[in-house]
């Protein structure tokens, strides 16, 4: 039935009321640290290059009957980086972002992403920032009747101690020092656990189900926990851990086994960024057919960008878990129509 009807609104309305809450109570704590608000624009040349990311095509005809191929973002992250170059120093967005093939309990075609970043600071401070927005939503986040106290310093764990501990598997003898990764091996190890695998998975689609099938299930309940050091194929736009070139500056943030944050150490080197998108376009045209424009003026930008950390937050997700919604269209001033 429409979310319109003037019965089912009265239901819904508590909870996008709470929306409403939260998100200015995020908006005061982002000022009293000394960010600016930004608004990206949705119309980009590029709308990323992550193999798995789908977008949706939104090109423009200009005056004289031509067409520029455009997408919708798919975060305002490459808007957010140019602006790091240009001199800001701590920003945030509270963006309306688009994916494609993406429609279920927890995912939406169009959802706000909350994107932040700190030039000149470690990770560390936005997986503290992310923790501090997550006991801003509510004192106790609830999915599916289980509870994450925010009160509660995360747990911290390294994504090859989840691997060991909930999969059985040494995910790192997988990895070469050069981040090359064994699928062969991975495979292996992944049989032997009970995942049952494709013939033609790759490396990642086998992290992926592993990642799904048996540790994000297992996460943030009780309280949050915070996935750290994922392998550098794994983390396009992050930069390398300093002790160990096979894992990455990236972490996710989860509660209730439900992600809800993902962050970077931020890769400022314009030729290798070039190298991982051109490796992601590259198995993206091999799995879907089709492949994404890179943007040239992002790394232009990344060349002059300051060391940065940034985190991608889903803030609908967020509000489900402090609101107790089950769906995300719960949250949604105005769903989607259709299934």
């Amino acid at each position: 039935m429409s979310w319109w009807r003037p019965e089912i609104h009265a239901d819904r309305r508590p909870i996008l009321l709470a929306r409403n809450r939260i998100v200015a109570a995020i908006r005061a704590w982002f000022a009293k640290e000394g960010f600016t608000e930004v608004e990206c624009g949705a119309l980009q040349v590029s709308p990323g290059n992550e193999t798995h990311l789908h977008a949706i095509p939104a090109g423009v005809t200009r005056p004289d009957g031509s067409t520029q191929p455009l997408y919708l973002h798919t975060s305002p992250e490459f808007a957010c980086k140019k602006l790091l170059a240009a001199g800001e120093t701590r920003i945030f967005d509270f963006g309306r972002v688009y994916r494609n093939r993406e429609r279920t309990a927890l995912h939406a075609p169009e959802f706000t992403m909350l994107e932040w970043y700190r030039a000149r600071e470690g990770y560390e401070s936005v997986m503290s920032d992310a923790m501090e927005l997550l006991r801003i939503a509510a004192p106790t986040l609830s999915h599916r009747g289980k509870a994450t106290d925010t009160a509660l310093d995360p747990e911290r764990l390294t994504v090859a101690e989840a691997f060991e501990r909930y999969a059985s598997i040494k995910l790192l003898d997988t990895i070469a020092h050069d981040g090359l990764a064994d699928r062969d091996a991975f495979a292996r190890a992944a049989r032997s656990q009970g995942v049952q695998l494709a013939e033609n998975d790759s490396w990642s689609d086998i992290f992926s189900r592993i990642i799904v099938e048996k540790i994000e299930p297992r996460l943030g309940f009780g309280r949050a926990t915070i996935l750290c050091e994922y392998p550098v194929i794994e983390a396009a736009l992050a930069r390398l851990t300093p002790r160990d070139p096979r894992v990455a500056e990236r972490f996710e943030l989860y509660a209730c086994g439900v992600e809800i944050a993902n962050g970077f150490g931020e890769l400022t080197d314009p030729h290798e960024q070039r190298r991982r998108f051109e490796e992601n376009m590259a198995l993206k045209e091999k799995l879907y057919g089709e492949r994404y424009p890179i943007d040239e003026d992002f790394l232009a930008a990344l060349a002059v960008m300051p060391q940065a950390s940034g985190v991608a937050l889903g803030f609908d997700r967020l509000v489900m878990l402090a609101t107790g919604a089950s769906r995300i269209d719960q949250v949604l001033w105005t769903p989607l129509a259709g299934g």
